[in-house]
């Protein structure tokens, strides 16, 4: 990878400051190797930025989609007293439940 440019230097009191922006605790030499590498990120974020990117479309996905969801149809289902005889529990033709909320019904 080539060397940060001179845009991109981060100093030691920027790094310092995003430190104690985040609350953390850094050491001298942290210090000068998070300046370093943060100044090689910024680096290959400039040299993104100038991709010639002018007749590309925008895009959301690298590839083609397309819409995976079935429509929402109605359908026929099985009939409620079949469902109702399989549950451990059923009142009014619904299945019956422990109360959980102490609310009157």
């Amino acid at each position: 990878m080539s060397t940060p440019s001179q845009e991109a230097r981060v100093t030691r009191q920027e790094i310092a400051h995003l430190a104690r922006l985040a609350r953390l605790a850094v050491t001298d030499e942290e210090l000068d190797l998070f300046a370093g590498q943060l100044a090689v990120v910024l680096d290959a974020v400039a040299h993104v930025g100038e991709a010639p990117v002018e007749d590309v479309s925008p895009t959301t996905h690298a590839v083609p989609m397309t819409n995976v969801m079935r429509a929402d149809v109605a359908r026929p289902s099985l009939p409620r007293d079949v469902v109702l005889a399989g549950a451990p529990a059923a009142e009014d033709d619904r299945f019956r439940v422990p109360r959980i909320l102490q609310e009157e019904a």
